[in-house]
């Protein structure tokens, strides 16, 4: 653990005009609050935040991020209040240190929700000041390297996962490569134990084999290039073990079958040396096509700059050579964080798009599955470069098409996107983008995205927006289904009604507004009786029976059941009265009934069959139809219209499937019997609203 002195120190070398007396007050006060608390390894609690703090000093990082790193855990585990932080060391740290706090774990949700919880507080934090992000990924890097102590393999397993789903992925994402390369490390130790027990033996015995082989080809690197009058440094390394076991799995190869196991790094005095160099090596050595990407000229979205070239070497041995500039290296290693050492002031914007991207997702999340699988999709996938037709370029993951392309450039075009042309040839929207494309999106102000889309795009942002608008068509779809039985049930009503009596009823019904209402009718949230007596109180008490109370809650009565017997109308065939059915009975459950005909039975079911019949003081049940309905305005309105004449109640209403230029839903109907739901199929048939219409 680094003392006092030791670590003022560290920061006085880079910033001669950093406050030691407050830098000696922080580390004090992290001390005196933790107090005699340990960590699971046994040492004093204090000596994490401490280290948390060196790895920001090694990263030349500002006086208010180090005072920060000191006392990130203060708030959350001691009764340091944020008020106390602010007196004591300024504004500036008390901010920051509430950001580092408030992406605290949430222990009380679920595995999903809390990484979800967590993920969205990261987001948001980083968007005030990314200095936070540092702190916290500092935080997670030294929990790691501590996580062997813990004794729960779940608890280690658990941080592992959030580790490599979230924590390396941002890492990589804002450049800082070495931190991302060790978290996955320790986070591969303890998700595949032996994968990472079989890998690093066998990197051993190579190292022991090989005799100074990497030395001897850094050296030929280095000859080659002094031969050509560059003066360049040269080192190699074994690729990273997680590297070489996502790419077996990725490849689905042998570790024998991985042939570039090493990599080389050439640094040079400037960016035309780089290229310079690159020739050189290609002249020497032959290259591997398709293996050679220029990070100079098209950055990664994290501001990684430099060369990868892969060459075959001696005996066929393949090796990955990366050239860059010893500022180039810098960046790379420590992304977002070499641009925030000291006096150095923000990142360059061009280093943050993508977060801007994560924060539109928060908003458009449904949930928090959604929210962890958009967010993965944007922070962790390989790149490619295409191009509008201006000029203007847009990195996008591997895969993606031009509907990712469409709403990379602007959300509003995503949305309104009807075709593509990709240099200049037109192709579907399904088509994946390479290195390099002109993309120019086609687009109809009468365009809206299709669910179909969802098939095809791979972007996070991409995905989040078109289920939000999808979401958003749906519920005015419902909505319009309900407006229809809407005016149905008020025609039933004894009086008229005005804008007062709606107000009212909305107030009773504790909805907000009348599109809420008519979303709740046409999702069978609120049954005719309901809305009656919103809308005029006592109303449907006058009503027979029949006409005022849904179907699922009348009698349902079967012959040849025991008196007392419990039993389930099943889901899978939907039996009304007037279909034959039977009864499957199973130990200790109640009797399920189905249809003769249910498809389910003809699969073998270990169960009793008992005859059964309905009785005569059965008053309907549910069946269920699918419907394919043209996607054109009034279609919807129609079928609701053809359910109100029949008087049938719509209990449950679903698309299944949008494939322009037919819609499919399914719908579940309380219905008098079988004749009853026949009769509404062939109305529906009859429609020319309708393309199909079937009973499921």
């Amino acid at each position: 653990m680094l003392r006092q002195y030791e670590l003022v120190e560290r920061v006085k070398a880079y910033d001669p005009d950093a406050d030691e007396a407050m830098l000696n007050r922080a580390y004090v006060y992290t001390v005196q609050k933790h107090g005699t608390q340990k960590r699971a390894s046994g040492d004093p609690y204090f000596s994490h935040p401490v280290e948390v703090a060196g790895l920001m000093t090694e990263l030349k990082l500002d006086q208010a991020t180090i005072i920060t790193a000191l006392l990130h855990d203060t708030v959350e585990d001691t009764l340091a209040t944020i008020e106390e932080v602010e007196m004591l060391f300024g504004a500036e740290v008390a901010r920051l240190v509430d950001g580092v706090t408030k992406l605290s774990k949430i222990e009380t949700l679920s595995d999903n929700e809390r990484a979800a919880e967590n993920l969205r507080k990261f987001l948001l934090a980083m968007s005030e000041d990314l200095r936070v992000l540092l702190v916290k990924l500092a935080d997670r890097l030294h929990n790691m390297r501590t996580l062997h102590f813990i004794k729960s393999e779940d608890k280690r397993r658990r941080i592992a996962r959030e580790t490599m789903d979230i924590y390396a992925p941002l890492a990589e994402r804002v450049g800082m490569y070495e931190f991302m390369r060790e978290m996955q490390l320790l986070a591969f130790e303890q998700l595949e134990p032996e994968g990472y027990a079989t890998i690093t033996g066998r990197l051993a015995q190579i190292r022991s084999q090989e005799g100074g082989q990497v030395a001897a080809i850094a050296l030929d690197l280095k000859q080659a290039l002094a031969e050509a009058g560059l003066k360049v440094e040269v080192s190699g390394r074994e690729k990273h073990p997680f590297s070489i076991w996502k790419k077996m799995a990725e490849r689905h190869v042998s570790f024998e079958q991985i042939t570039d196991i090493m990599a080389f790094r050439v640094i040079t005095a400037d960016p035309s040396d780089c290229y310079e160099a690159l020739g050189v090596i290609h002249q020497t050595w032959q290259m591997i096509p398709g293996r050679f990407k220029d990070y100079i000229s098209t950055p990664k979205i994290n501001g990684y700059r430099g060369l990868h070239t892969s060459l075959i070497y001696r005996d066929s041995m393949r090796v990955e050579v990366q050239i860059k500039t010893r500022d180039m290296h810098r960046t790379n290693e420590f992304g977002l964080a070499a641009h925030w050492a000291y006096k150095q002031g923000d990142a360059p914007d061009g280093q943050v798009g993508w977060l801007r991207d994560l924060i539109e997702i928060l908003d458009t999340a449904h949930d928090a599955e959604e929210l962890l699988e958009h967010t993965r999709l944007a922070i962790y996938a390989d790149r490619i470069f295409a191009f509008t037709p201006k000029g203007a370029l847009h990195q996008l993951p591997k895969g993606a098409t031009p509907i990712d392309f469409a709403f990379a450039v602007h959300t509003d075009l995503g949305s309104a996107a009807v075709g593509a042309k990709i240099n200049g040839r037109h192709v579907p929207l399904r088509t994946q983008l390479h290195n390099g494309d002109v993309v120019e999106i086609i687009k109809s102000r009468n365009s809206e995205p299709q669910l179909s889309w969802l098939g095809f795009v791979v972007t996070g942002k991409a995905r989040a927006a078109i289920r939000r608008a999808v979401r958003q068509k749906e519920r005015q779809e419902v909505a319009m289904i309900g407006a229809k039985l809407y005016e149905e049930i008020v025609e039933r009503l004894p009086a008229k009604i005005g804008k007062k009596a709606l107000k009212e009823a909305l107030k009773r019904l504790e909805l907000r507004n009348e599109e809420e209402l008519m979303h709740a009718i046409g999702a069978a949230k609120l049954n005719d009786r309901q809305v009656m007596e919103a809308l005029v109180p006592g109303s449907a008490a006058a009503l027979p029976e029949s006409d005022s109370w849904p179907l699922q809650q009348r009698a349902i009565a079967i012959r040849g059941l025991t008196p007392g017997m419990a039993f389930s109308l099943a889901n899978c065939c939907h039996p009304v009265p007037g279909d034959r059915i039977v009864g499957l009975r199973r130990p200790g459950e109640g009797v399920e009934v189905h249809a003769i005909d249910c498809l389910s039975l003809a699969n073998g079911i270990d169960a009793d069959w008992i005859d059964l019949q309905w009785d005569a003081r059965t008053d309907g049940a549910t069946g269920r139809i699918r419907a394919v309905l043209y996607n054109r305005p009034g279609t919807l309105a129609e079928m609701a219209g053809i359910f109100a004449t029949n008087k049938a109640n719509v209990v449950n209403l679903q698309m299944t499937q949008r494939d322009d230029p037919f819609h499919t839903y399914e719908v579940d109907l309380e219905v008098r019997d079988l004749a009853h739901l026949t009769r509404i199929v062939s109305a529906l048939r009859a429609s020319d609203a309708l393309a199909q219409a079937e009973r499921i």
